[in-house]
């Protein structure tokens, strides 16, 4: 690259007052490829921050890996494939489980929920269910095996009706859970159930949780539903590795096992943000192809605004590629500026996000995440240096592409056709 090249590329992107609505433009386009880093840099990480939540509130509860036997398993399979999972040196604790549907009655209401069984002296060495107790013993000691006591969510607890102040609950009531199998008795054939003590409530900060989760012992949910899902609960010392870890699982137990991993225990909660986030991140991208085509735009006036000027280039020796070098490198220039605002912008956002909006509901009095419906404080956000790298990379990128076909454009001016009529 020639000296001229930058000096002109650097005079013409500056522009003079001659050149305003040249410069206006100049300024409009780096702004428009500065707003739309900064806006995908922002809405990704709040987004981030948003998935990092819902994952770790879901993984609070839920275990990282579930392995389940085959249905015809020997008597004490859990003790041995509980030492055999234990070798494995990612996973950090073992915990057996029972899984079933059921129905709660109680004061004529009929309530869909899924049951857990759970050994309370182990649970918390998968799982953060003690630690999210509200109300009754955080170490669930209540659920003794025999005495068929229950812990259920605490949205569930409020249409339970044992909600007496708010956050304040009754405990001690009696609901009857309805097991989705029959028994066949003298009088005919009748529906298992059994009725249970609420001796806790839980709030694991996921509404689909909250409302539909009850935890029993497990010993108790095997005496009422004999054809749930066992199975043990495995929990690891890095969760992005619960995919290798299962299928290890499956290679080196025992027995005929089958190990899932928490992306596909329930793939609906983890796959909506990621879903969401892909969109979005598409249609923000569009800002930034939208600032490209204004950058074009601005060339495209800038070298019909400067065609004598390139004529005389051309005349004075400059040859096709030095014409074009110039307005490609004021393109880079515009593009380049605004990339590297929008990415400063961007993070500097992005990483105060909660304060600002903090601010915003102070100012207006309102509020941005109500706590009852989205149970998050503050706004989430995490800011991720692959994803603004690839931003940056990307935007700059289109800024380049943008600068091709008027620089072609300028490169191709005949210089008597310009200065005939100068």
């Amino acid at each position: 690259m020639k000296s001229f090249e930058w000096l002109l590329a650097w005079r013409y992107t500056r522009g003079s007052h001659k050149d305003g609505f040249i410069s206006f433009i100049s300024i409009m386009s780096m702004l428009g490829v500065m707003a739309g880093v900064a806006l995908l840099i922002i809405v990704l990480s709040v987004m981030n921050g948003f998935q990092r939540e819902v994952r770790e509130r879901m993984l609070s509860v839920i275990p990282h890996v579930q392995v389940y036997p085959q249905p015809n398993a020997a008597d004490g399979w859990e003790k041995t494939l509980t030492e055999s999972i234990k070798k494995n040196p990612e996973v950090v604790g073992v915990a057996p489980y029972m899984t079933s549907q059921s129905i709660i009655l109680h004061d004529s209401e009929m309530i869909g929920v899924k049951v857990e069984g759970i050994d309370p002296t182990l649970e918390a060495s998968v799982s953060d269910v003690p630690k999210k107790i509200i109300a009754g013993q955080g170490d669930l000691n209540d659920l003794r095996a025999g005495e068929f006591n229950i812990v259920v969510g605490v949205e569930l607890a409020r249409r339970l009706g044992l909600e007496i102040a708010p956050d304040q609950f009754v405990l001690g009531e009696q609901i009857t859970l309805l097991a989705p199998e029959v028994e066949s008795t003298i009088a005919g054939t009748l529906p298992r159930m059994r009725q249970f003590n609420v001796v806790g409530i839980i709030s694991a900060g996921h509404f689909e949780i909250d409302n539909a989760y009850v935890y029993l012992n497990v010993s108790d949910a095997k005496a009422l539903y004999r054809d749930g899902n066992r199975g043990l609960r495995v929990k690891l010392k890095d969760m992005e590795e619960a995919t290798v870890v299962a299928r290890e699982i499956e290679e080196t137990a025992p027995m005929r096992v089958f190990a899932q991993d928490w992306s596909s225990i329930n793939p609906a909660w983890f796959s909506a943000v990621k879903t969401e986030k892909t969109m979005m991140a598409i249609i923000l991208l569009c800002i930034v192809i939208v600032a490209a085509f204004n950058l074009v735009s601005m060339l495209v006036m800038t070298v019909n605004e400067k065609k004598a000027d390139i004529a005389i280039l051309r005349t004075q020796g400059a040859s096709r590629m030095s014409i074009m070098k110039v307005f490609m490198t004021q393109g880079a220039l515009i593009g380049g500026m605004g990339t590297s605002l929008g990415v400063g912008l961007g993070v500097l956002v992005a990483l105060n996000i909660g304060s600002i909006v903090h601010g915003v509901e102070l100012l207006f009095q309102i509020e941005v995440l109500p706590k009852g419906v989205y149970f998050i404080s503050t706004m989430p956000s995490q800011v991720r240096p692959n994803e603004v790298v690839t931003i940056a990379i990307a935007s700059f990128c289109l800024s380049l592409l943008a600068t091709i076909y008027p620089s072609r454009k300028a490169a191709n001016v005949e210089p008597a056709r310009a200065l005939r009529y100068e």
